[in-house]
């Protein structure tokens, strides 16, 4: 069993957030791909994402989860510290997800947009979904 990461390909805080899963999860828990690939549009299809959801979204166990559940769901695989950050879920949903949804609103401004896709690895390649 593996956990999907669909994160937004164009958003370079979504990008370095999958740089700072992958070295956070030496057990090669998640795989990851792109909301604007072929993959993940037929993920979100699957899954029946409205097009409207502008969130990373964590697939796992059949079902998908997006926000900051899917953030501290991701959070309990990690090593470290990180690890703590699944204890966040008590925190009621609609305080978490009104901070997540800052963040999310104004990524491209504070962070910028990527104009080229991370090279990765051929050992981390593999956890790419094409």
């Amino acid at each position: 069993m593996q956990g999907i990461i669909l994160f937004d390909g164009d958003c370079s805080f979504c990008n370095r957030s999958v740089q700072f899963i992958i070295k956070r999860d030496p057990k090669g828990y998640f795989q990851f791909a792109s909301q604007q690939s072929e993959i993940g549009q037929e993920l979100r299809k699957k899954y029946r994402i409205p097009d409207n959801i502008d969130s990373l979204l964590l697939i796992e166990n059949n079902h998908c989860y997006q926000e900051s559940t899917a953030v501290l769901k991701i959070c309990k695989h990690l090593t470290g510290v990180w690890k703590a950050g699944f204890l966040f879920l008590f925190i009621p949903k609609p305080l978490r997800d009104f901070f997540y949804r800052i963040i999310a609103k104004n990524r491209y401004k504070w962070f910028g947009k990527q104009d080229r896709c991370m090279l990765p690895s051929p050992e981390i390649r593999n956890r790419f979904l094409s």
